[in-house]
């Protein structure tokens, strides 16, 4: 390993990539110490300490802390991300998108530069929205104002400076992907995310020493995010190999193909997007139903508020369904059964064309469902670590469930979201595409890498 580490900075191109990298992380830092005029930093931080345990502290780690303080940056890297995922849905439902994504180069530059549009129309309303809120909100932050001046000027100000933000953190994140190593809109959220984790680390070691958490549950923990990082590791690089075999073909004077290889079905396919999707629409009604008192609307806010039975239900829908549709948009398999033809690919035993399909289609469907309760299972987990699975609504059994479960289950550890959840999918997975290429740029420049072993059991294959 040490080796490995070395041999980084010794290859020139490799050490520049890796410093410009982490010299851009440390500018979006900066970002986090910039407020945004006209707050009152006190009645954020008790707002942000009341709100913790709920959605907001969750998209408030996607920002890196930057929402609860209202930085500049607090609107994150979220709208570029809604945005190129609303273009990848329109790329399926109108014909001038799906012939853009079949040109090449040309083709995704024009998308990109769609989705930056999309980014800066998406930030100027999210902005307006949090100005707005700010200006409301009295009584959460125990009767302190959040703004110092509400009004149109605050509002404008606001917009003009999320937004801003916003624009800044897109160019970071684009130039640390074509300049630096790794995508860079991945590992700007890694970085929100890791730089709280000492805070979240010492704050759980501050309960059990103040007797809010005993040290068997803390061990407990231990042996648990031990177990779910293997498991995340192991399903992300898992996949199901179809063997394709290519007939042998002559061109001119030369003979080509006969050769066997195989195309790889991740049993992840959609990644971390349907657990954000799923969030994001169940995030809606609660949000709504708030505005109303009584009635309807208290009842929507208490059942669909995160821990709660309707809420962990429809949550577990949602991933499971967004994982099949992000699946079906990202891969289509009549499209790669009809490039396999064309080449003289088969896969033994099946017929080319439709009947490829159907096959690939058949596989990639189960291995999806695996995916999907795999996602929903990583989703859940925070919100048992928080504040436990509550089953007593569920009739006739849930009682008896809420009374046979561990204690432990059913009360939960009262742990911050960093120790589980969406931020380790998203902190285990960036970090293994991270190491992945900086694996191949040392294996390219014949260096050794992280993974000498199984590069060398490889070779003598």
């Amino acid at each position: 390993m040490n080796d490995s580490l070395k041999n980084i900075f010794t290859v020139s191109d490799l050490r520049n990539r890796v410093l410009f990298t982490l010299g851009l992380l440390a500018v979006y830092r900066v970002g986090h110490n910039i407020t945004v005029p006209g707050v009152n930093l006190v009645a954020l931080a008790e707002m942000a300490r009341q709100l913790q345990g709920t959605m907001f502290g969750l998209y408030d780690m996607f920002s890196g802390g930057n929402l609860s303080r209202v930085t500049i940056f607090a609107l994150g890297i979220m709208p570029y991300i809604s945005a190129s995922i609303i273009l990848q849905l329109l790329t399926v439902v109108w014909p001038y998108l799906e012939r853009l994504s079949k040109e090449g180069e040309l083709g995704r530059r024009k998308i990109t530069q769609y989705t930056r549009y999309g980014t800066i129309l998406l930030s100027v309303v999210q902005a307006l929205g949090i100005a707005i809120f700010l200006e409301r909100q009295t009584k959460i932050a125990g009767g302190l104002p959040l703004v110092i001046s509400p009004g149109l000027g605050f509002r404008l100000m606001t917009v003009l400076t999320l937004t801003t933000g916003t624009c800044f953190i897109m160019w970071l994140g684009e130039q640390i992907t074509e300049r630096g190593i790794g995508n860079g809109m991945s590992l700007i959220i890694y970085a929100g995310i890791v730089v709280g984790l000492p805070r979240a680390v010492l704050q759980t070691f501050d309960q059990m020493r103040t007797g809010q958490i005993g040290l068997i549950r803390i061990l407990f923990l231990i042996v648990l995010m031990a177990f779910v990082v293997a498991a995340i590791v192991f399903v992300e690089r898992g996949h199901r190999r179809v063997t394709v075999q290519y007939a042998k073909r002559v061109v001119g004077r030369r003979m080509y193909g006969g050769s066997s290889t195989h195309i790889p079905l991740k049993v992840n396919t959609g990644g971390v997007i349907p657990v954000i999707f799923a969030s994001s629409i169940l995030a809606f009604p609660a949000t709504i139903a708030s505005a109303f008192k009584g009635g309807v609307g208290e009842w929507l806010t208490t059942n669909l508020g995160p821990g709660m039975p309707l809420y962990n239900l429809l949550y577990v829908v949602g991933i499971i369904f967004f994982t099949y549709f992000y699946t079906a948009i990202i891969f289509n398999p009549d499209d790669v059964a009809e490039n396999m033809r064309k080449y003289g690919g088969f896969v033994p035993g099946i017929r080319p064309g439709k009947r490829t399909a159907e096959y690939i289609d058949t596989i990639l469907t189960r291995i999806t469902l695996a995916g999907a309760v795999y996602l929903a299972l990583i989703a859940l987990l925070p919100q048992w670590l928080i504040s436990g699975f509550k089953v007593a609504p569920i009739p006739f059994i849930g009682e008896w469930l809420d009374a046979s479960l561990p204690r432990v289950i059913t009360e939960g550890m009262n742990v911050p979201y960093y120790f589980g959840g969406t931020s380790l999918l998203i902190v285990v997975g960036v970090a293994m595409d991270t190491v992945q290429q900086v694996e191949s740029q040392l294996i390219m420049r014949h260096y050794d890498g992280f993974m000498k072993k199984s590069r060398i059991r490889g070779r003598r294959a």
